[in-house]
């Protein structure tokens, strides 16, 4: 792995610059691999998956040895249940009121800051006697530090990547790493609770904090806060997350984008919060429920690999509209109580939507200043997650009213209209000159300077 040498330039330049440790062996002349073969080729990104590979495993293997670790202090379903909850519900206090920490801070010191704080997090759930109150304030405590770790990674792949076609793949592979932390993290949790103790499993987890920590300080160039304005310039941390927050949802394209990426998971993730109850209803055993709870991740995966491999960036382009809506319409077959096997290929189907993402990255990554794109990604993610959360509890509230093949195809008539009706907002917000062509087609590191652009941190947002 690459050892920084300094710090880097300031703003969106070549992620790979021709000196340094990170970039030895590139722009020789030689052929550039293509699709995710060119985003494995950058180094400094190789480090940040191996990174978000191991703390996202952490997270996953956390969730479940809390959960189990509180079930067996209190013997109660509840708080069991809570501490999955608490893994959504606190993105909201994070990404509010902490996103301008993401560009007023070095990326890397932020990132291996957080996970740090993950690693402590983690440890002091292992001390013996600690009361369960304590527990689940940790876990808030982990759900609060992720949308600002998830902020700041994103907008540092811009600067590793560059903001074309390599910044849309790598998106795209941290995508899949979470859908397939979920899958083997489940099963890796699981199968370590046979073994060991909750506590143990605990401490494994501070220890995948900590390896992320390493890789992300040794692996990754330093570089400077992209928000450079003076201590005194900048206000409070507060005042300063705030105000980013307003900015970006003043601007029209802005919040139509943030809307085209909350919407879809907050219906698609209906029908995946009543799985438990269906399979009840269809009387499958704990391996039915398993098959259940793995479709749609699996389809994720699929989707996300072979769309990213096969297909070119126009093509995933035009895509973006067609599988935003196509995410939420399998959820219609539930109103026929489907069998085991068809179920499974409804939510096979639903995780292929997924796909969508590719173009809203690239429209969302243009259309935020420099200055602002950490706070963005930060508030995306937060938005994201605290909307799957409600969209989760309501799911609850609404089937103890009404029938399970009532309120999981709602849930799709509802995302049809939601989701069509941001599409055309986000169309009425498409800049001129991206109608009558697509551009350039940046897929270099060297071409991550926002060019074409009115300045990064200068550029005024659009008010709507």
């Amino acid at each position: 792995m690459p050892s920084p040498s300094g710090p880097a330039p300031s703003g969106r330049l070549p992620a790979c610059p021709d000196e340094g440790a990170a970039d030895a062996g590139r722009y020789t002349g030689a052929p550039r691999p293509d699709g995710y073969r060119a985003v494995f080729a950058v180094p400094e990104f190789r480090s940040v998956f191996a990174a978000h590979l191991l703390s996202s495993l952490g997270v996953v293997v956390c969730e479940i040895a809390l959960s189990v670790l509180v079930f067996r202090i209190t013997a109660s379903p509840l708080l069991s249940a809570l501490t999955f909850a608490l893994g959504l519900l606190p993105y909201v206090v994070g990404g509010t009121l902490l996103s301008a920490v993401a560009d007023r801070y070095p990326a890397r010191r932020v990132l291996v800051g957080c996970d740090l704080l993950c690693a402590l997090a983690a440890a002091g759930m292992v001390a013996p006697g600690t009361p369960v109150v304590v527990l689940l304030v940790l876990r808030c405590v982990l759900a609060a530090i992720a949308p600002v770790f998830a902020g700041t990674r994103a907008a540092t792949l811009g600067e590793i990547l560059g903001e074309g076609e390599l910044f849309v793949l790598g998106r795209s592979v941290i995508r899949i790493v979470n859908q397939s932390a979920q899958l083997a993290g489940f099963a890796a949790g699981g199968l370590l609770l046979t073994v060991v103790s909750p506590a143990a499993v605990l401490a494994l987890t501070a220890g995948a904090f900590l390896g992320s920590a390493l890789l992300l300080r040794l692996g990754t160039l330093a570089r400077p806060a992209r928000d450079g304005a003076p201590g005194a310039g900048r206000g409070a941390l507060l005042a300063a997350s705030l105000g980013g927050a307003r900015l970006l949802l003043a601007d029209r394209r802005v919040r139509a984008l943030l809307l085209l990426t909350w919407l879809p998971p907050a219906f698609v993730v209906i029908p995946e919060a009543l799985l438990v109850p269906y399979a009840g209803l269809l009387g499958t055993g704990p391996a039915g429920m398993g098959l259940l709870m793995c479709s749609m991740p699996i389809g994720a995966v699929l989707a996300e690999s072979l769309v990213g491999t096969f297909l070119g960036p126009g093509a995933r382009t035009r895509l973006t509209f067609p599988m935003g809506v196509f995410a939420v319409l399998p959820s219609l077959g539930f109103a026929a109580q489907p069998s085991l096997g068809w179920a499974v290929l409804l939510l096979a189907l639903t995780g292929t939507g997924i796909s969508y993402n590719f173009g809203v990255d690239r429209w969302f990554v243009a259309a935020v200043p420099d200055a602002l794109l950490g706070r963005a990604m930060t508030v995306m993610q937060a938005g994201r997650m605290t909307v799957m959360g409600l969209a989760m509890g309501l799911a609850g509230v609404a089937a103890e009213y009404a029938p399970l093949r009532v309120v999981m195809p709602a849930a799709g008539v509802l995302g049809v209209v939601c989701v069509v009706a941001v599409i055309f907002e986000v169309r009425r917000t498409e800049p001129r000159r991206a109608r009558t062509s697509p551009g350039p087609d940046r897929t270099s590191p060297g071409a991550g300077a926002r060019t074409g652009r009115t300045g990064g941190p200068d550029r005024k947002m659009r008010r709507g």
